[in-house]
Parts: C-alpha cells; sequence; structure tokens
C-alpha cells in the first residue's frame, strides 16, 4: 500500500467543533485569569500570607474558586477540543486567551490598554487565523496501541526526561531562589509541565472518543495511568501559575506563558505524534509566520502596555503646524533677497 493511501484525514465536522471549543476554552481560561488575580489582590489588601509565600488564604476566597471553575470549565472544552483537532491547532489559538485577559484586566484590574495593545489584539487575531489555514489535517493517532508505541519512541523519551529534569530543578533549586524575583522560573515550570499535561490530555481524550465509539478503553490501563498523569500534572501546573500570577504583572505572566507553553505544546506534539509530517513546505511556513505574528503581537501587548498613547495623542499631533529646518543654501537665498530689496534698505556687511 502506498504512503499516500495510509494518511487518515480528519473528518471536517469533527475538525471544526475541535476549533469552536478551542475557541470557547480561550474565553473561559482568559476570564479566569482576571477573576483569580483579582481574588489574590484582594487576599494581600486583607493582610493575608500570599500564594508568592507560600500561603494558601486563596482556598478560603470564594472569588478565586469561582475562577478556578471558570478555569476549569476553559480546560474541560480545551480537553475536548484535544479529541478532534490536533494539538498544533488548539494550543496557539490560546492566544484568544491573551486578547480576553487584556480587555479584562484594563476594566477590572486598572491595567492600560493603549493603541498599540490594541492593535496586538487584532494581530493576535490574524496570527491564529494563519495557523488554522495552515494547520495539519491529517490524523496520526488511532488507538491507544498506536499511542503507546509513540509514547516509547526514543525522541519523547528524551524530551519528557527534560522536561522531568527542568521540573525538578525548579522545584527544588531554582524556584525557592529565583522564582519571587524572575517571572521566567515559575512560567517555565507552568509551562513545562503544561507541555506533558497536551501529550496526556490528548491519550486520555482519545481512549474517551474510542469508549464513545464502542470500543471501551477503561479496560486498558494505559488509560488510569495518562488519568493520574493528568491530575498529577495540573495540580504541579495550577500551583506555580498561581505564584506567577500573585508575583508578577497579569500583562506579563499572560504573554510569556502563552509563548513558552505553545512552543513547548508544539515542540512535543511533532516529537509525539508527528502532526507535520505531511505537511507541504508552504502550511510549514504560513504556520510558523501565524505564530511569530502572535508572538509579536502578545510582546507588543506587554511592551507597550503601559506606555501613555491612544488616538487622541496621534490626533493632535497631526494638527500641529509642520516646521522644516531651511538648509544653508535656503538661507543664503534669503539674505542676498533682503539686502537686494529696497523695501528692506540698503544694509553694509
Amino acid at each position: 500500500m502506498d504512503k499516500e493511501e495510509t494518511i487518515k484525514m480528519f473528518d471536517m465536522t469533527d475538525y471544526y467543533i475541535g476549533l469552536g471549543l478551542a475557541l470557547c476554552s480561550s474565553g473561559f481560561i482568559g476570564a479566569s485569569f482576571i477573576i483569580k488575580k483579582k481574588a489574590l489582590v484582594q487576599i494581600s489588601l486583607s493582610s493575608g500570607r500570599r500564594a508568592a509565600n507560600g500561603g494558601y488564604g486563596y482556598l478560603s476566597n470564594w472569588l478565586w474558586w469561582f475562577g478556578l471553575s471558570m478555569m476549569a470549565l476553559g480546560e474541560v472544552f480545551n480537553f475536548a477540543a484535544y479529541a478532534f483537532a490536533p494539538a498544533s491547532v488548539v494550543t496557539p489559538l490560546g492566544a484568544l486567551s491573551v486578547i480576553v485577559a487584556a480587555i479584562l484586566s484594563s476594566k477590572y484590574l486598572n491595567e492600560q490598554l493603549n493603541l498599540l495593545a490594541k492593535i496586538g489584539c487584532f494581530m493576535c487575531i490574524i496570527g491564529s487565523t494563519v495557523m488554522v489555514i495552515h494547520s495539519p489535517k491529517e490524523e496520526q493517532v488511532d488507538t491507544l496501541e498506536d499511542l503507546l508505541q509513540k509514547l516509547t519512541e526514543p525522541g519523547f523519551i528524551i524530551y519528557t526526561s527534560i522536561m522531568l529534569i527542568i521540573i525538578f530543578s525548579i522545584f527544588f533549586y531554582f524556584g525557592p531562589r529565583y522564582g519571587s524575583s524572575n517571572v521566567i522560573v515559575y512560567v517555565i515550570m507552568c509551562s513545562t509541565s503544561g507541555s506533558l499535561t497536551v501529550m496526556w490530555c490528548k491519550g486520555l481524550g482519545l481512549a474517551i472518543r474510542e469508549t464513545i465509539s464502542g470500543q471501551s478503553e477503561f479496560t486498558n490501563w494505559l488509560t488510569y495511568i495518562f488519568i493520574v498523569l493528568l491530575i498529577t500534572f495540573v495540580c504541579i501546573q495550577m500551583n506555580y501559575l498561581n505564584k506567577a500570577l500573585d508575583t508578577f504583572n497579569t500583562s506579563v505572566v499572560t504573554p510569556v506563558y502563552y509563548v513558552m507553553f505553545t512552543t513547548l505544546v508544539i515542540t512535543a506534539s511533532a516529537i509525539l505524534f508527528k502532526e507535520w509530517e505531511h505537511l507541504q513546505l508552504n502550511d510549514i511556513i504560513g504556520i510558523i509566520c501565524g505564530f511569530l505574528i502572535t508572538v509579536t503581537a502578545i510582546f507588543m501587548l506587554n511592551t507597550f502596555r503601559d506606555v501613555d498613547m491612544s488616538r487622541s495623542h496621534f490626533a493632535w499631533r497631526t494638527r500641529q503646524p509642520i516646521t522644516r529646518k531651511s538648509t544653508i543654501e535656503e538661507s543664503a537665498q534669503t539674505s542676498a533677497l533682503i539686502k537686494n530689496n529696497t523695501q528692506y534698505g540698503t544694509r553694509n556687511v
């Protein structure tokens, strides 16, 4: 059988269901960032022990639990999306949660959203759209047996080992020493554990989809391994995300987390599921360009967020008279004209 005949395409109905679920997920997750941040601010103002200092006062705050519920609902949608669409499509759409967080933070956290930040939001939408258009449409894993075979390949074992080394290094050494002063430390912890979470999520979603289709996978030991790993890594991810949000500005945490998380998920997906294997060169270039546009937009949201810049500012500039410095030659010509013109009188130079 030719290689072309072995490629199984995604059902486009399932594909668009996955996209819709991913969009809903971004909305809920983006809102949850703001709600949880609002709760953490309330706790810090009430002289409670902050999450960054090891406090768990947020566990008794109803607003934090509401934010967590929003995030959980978003993750459920996100989890379902992975069962219908490729991870390299679902994950980049998380950029839309950055837009939601940016808009809501300007309204409820009094964080500024200027003209360039709004342009960044628009660029996020453009970049995400480009990635969806050029995304892979081939389905690479059909059963848990195929997935188990891919999990034991050397490439994914090496990737997982590197991620675990980073997680343990941050947990025992870098986190306690540098976590409160450098946003990268906590965000790397969230991103590395999150990239593995997506892989377990994809596997569990595959098991559930097969069970719904009539072939029960809950008698398969691999399904329960996925459940345990998923719960463990989600707990790690949420704990360090709380610390990052409590220590640093939302406009810093959200974009940096998106860039690192998305990059690692795409890398892990390429290694495990090989979703890029059958892409044409123009699609690969399109996805890379879309991702770079999105990354640029997110850093625009972050870098220029506090700059005093608005549309009225530019309008004021355009109303100012335009002045131009005269050249030496023009000055000499003006001087000669004045000297020779009788209405200015005669001047002895």
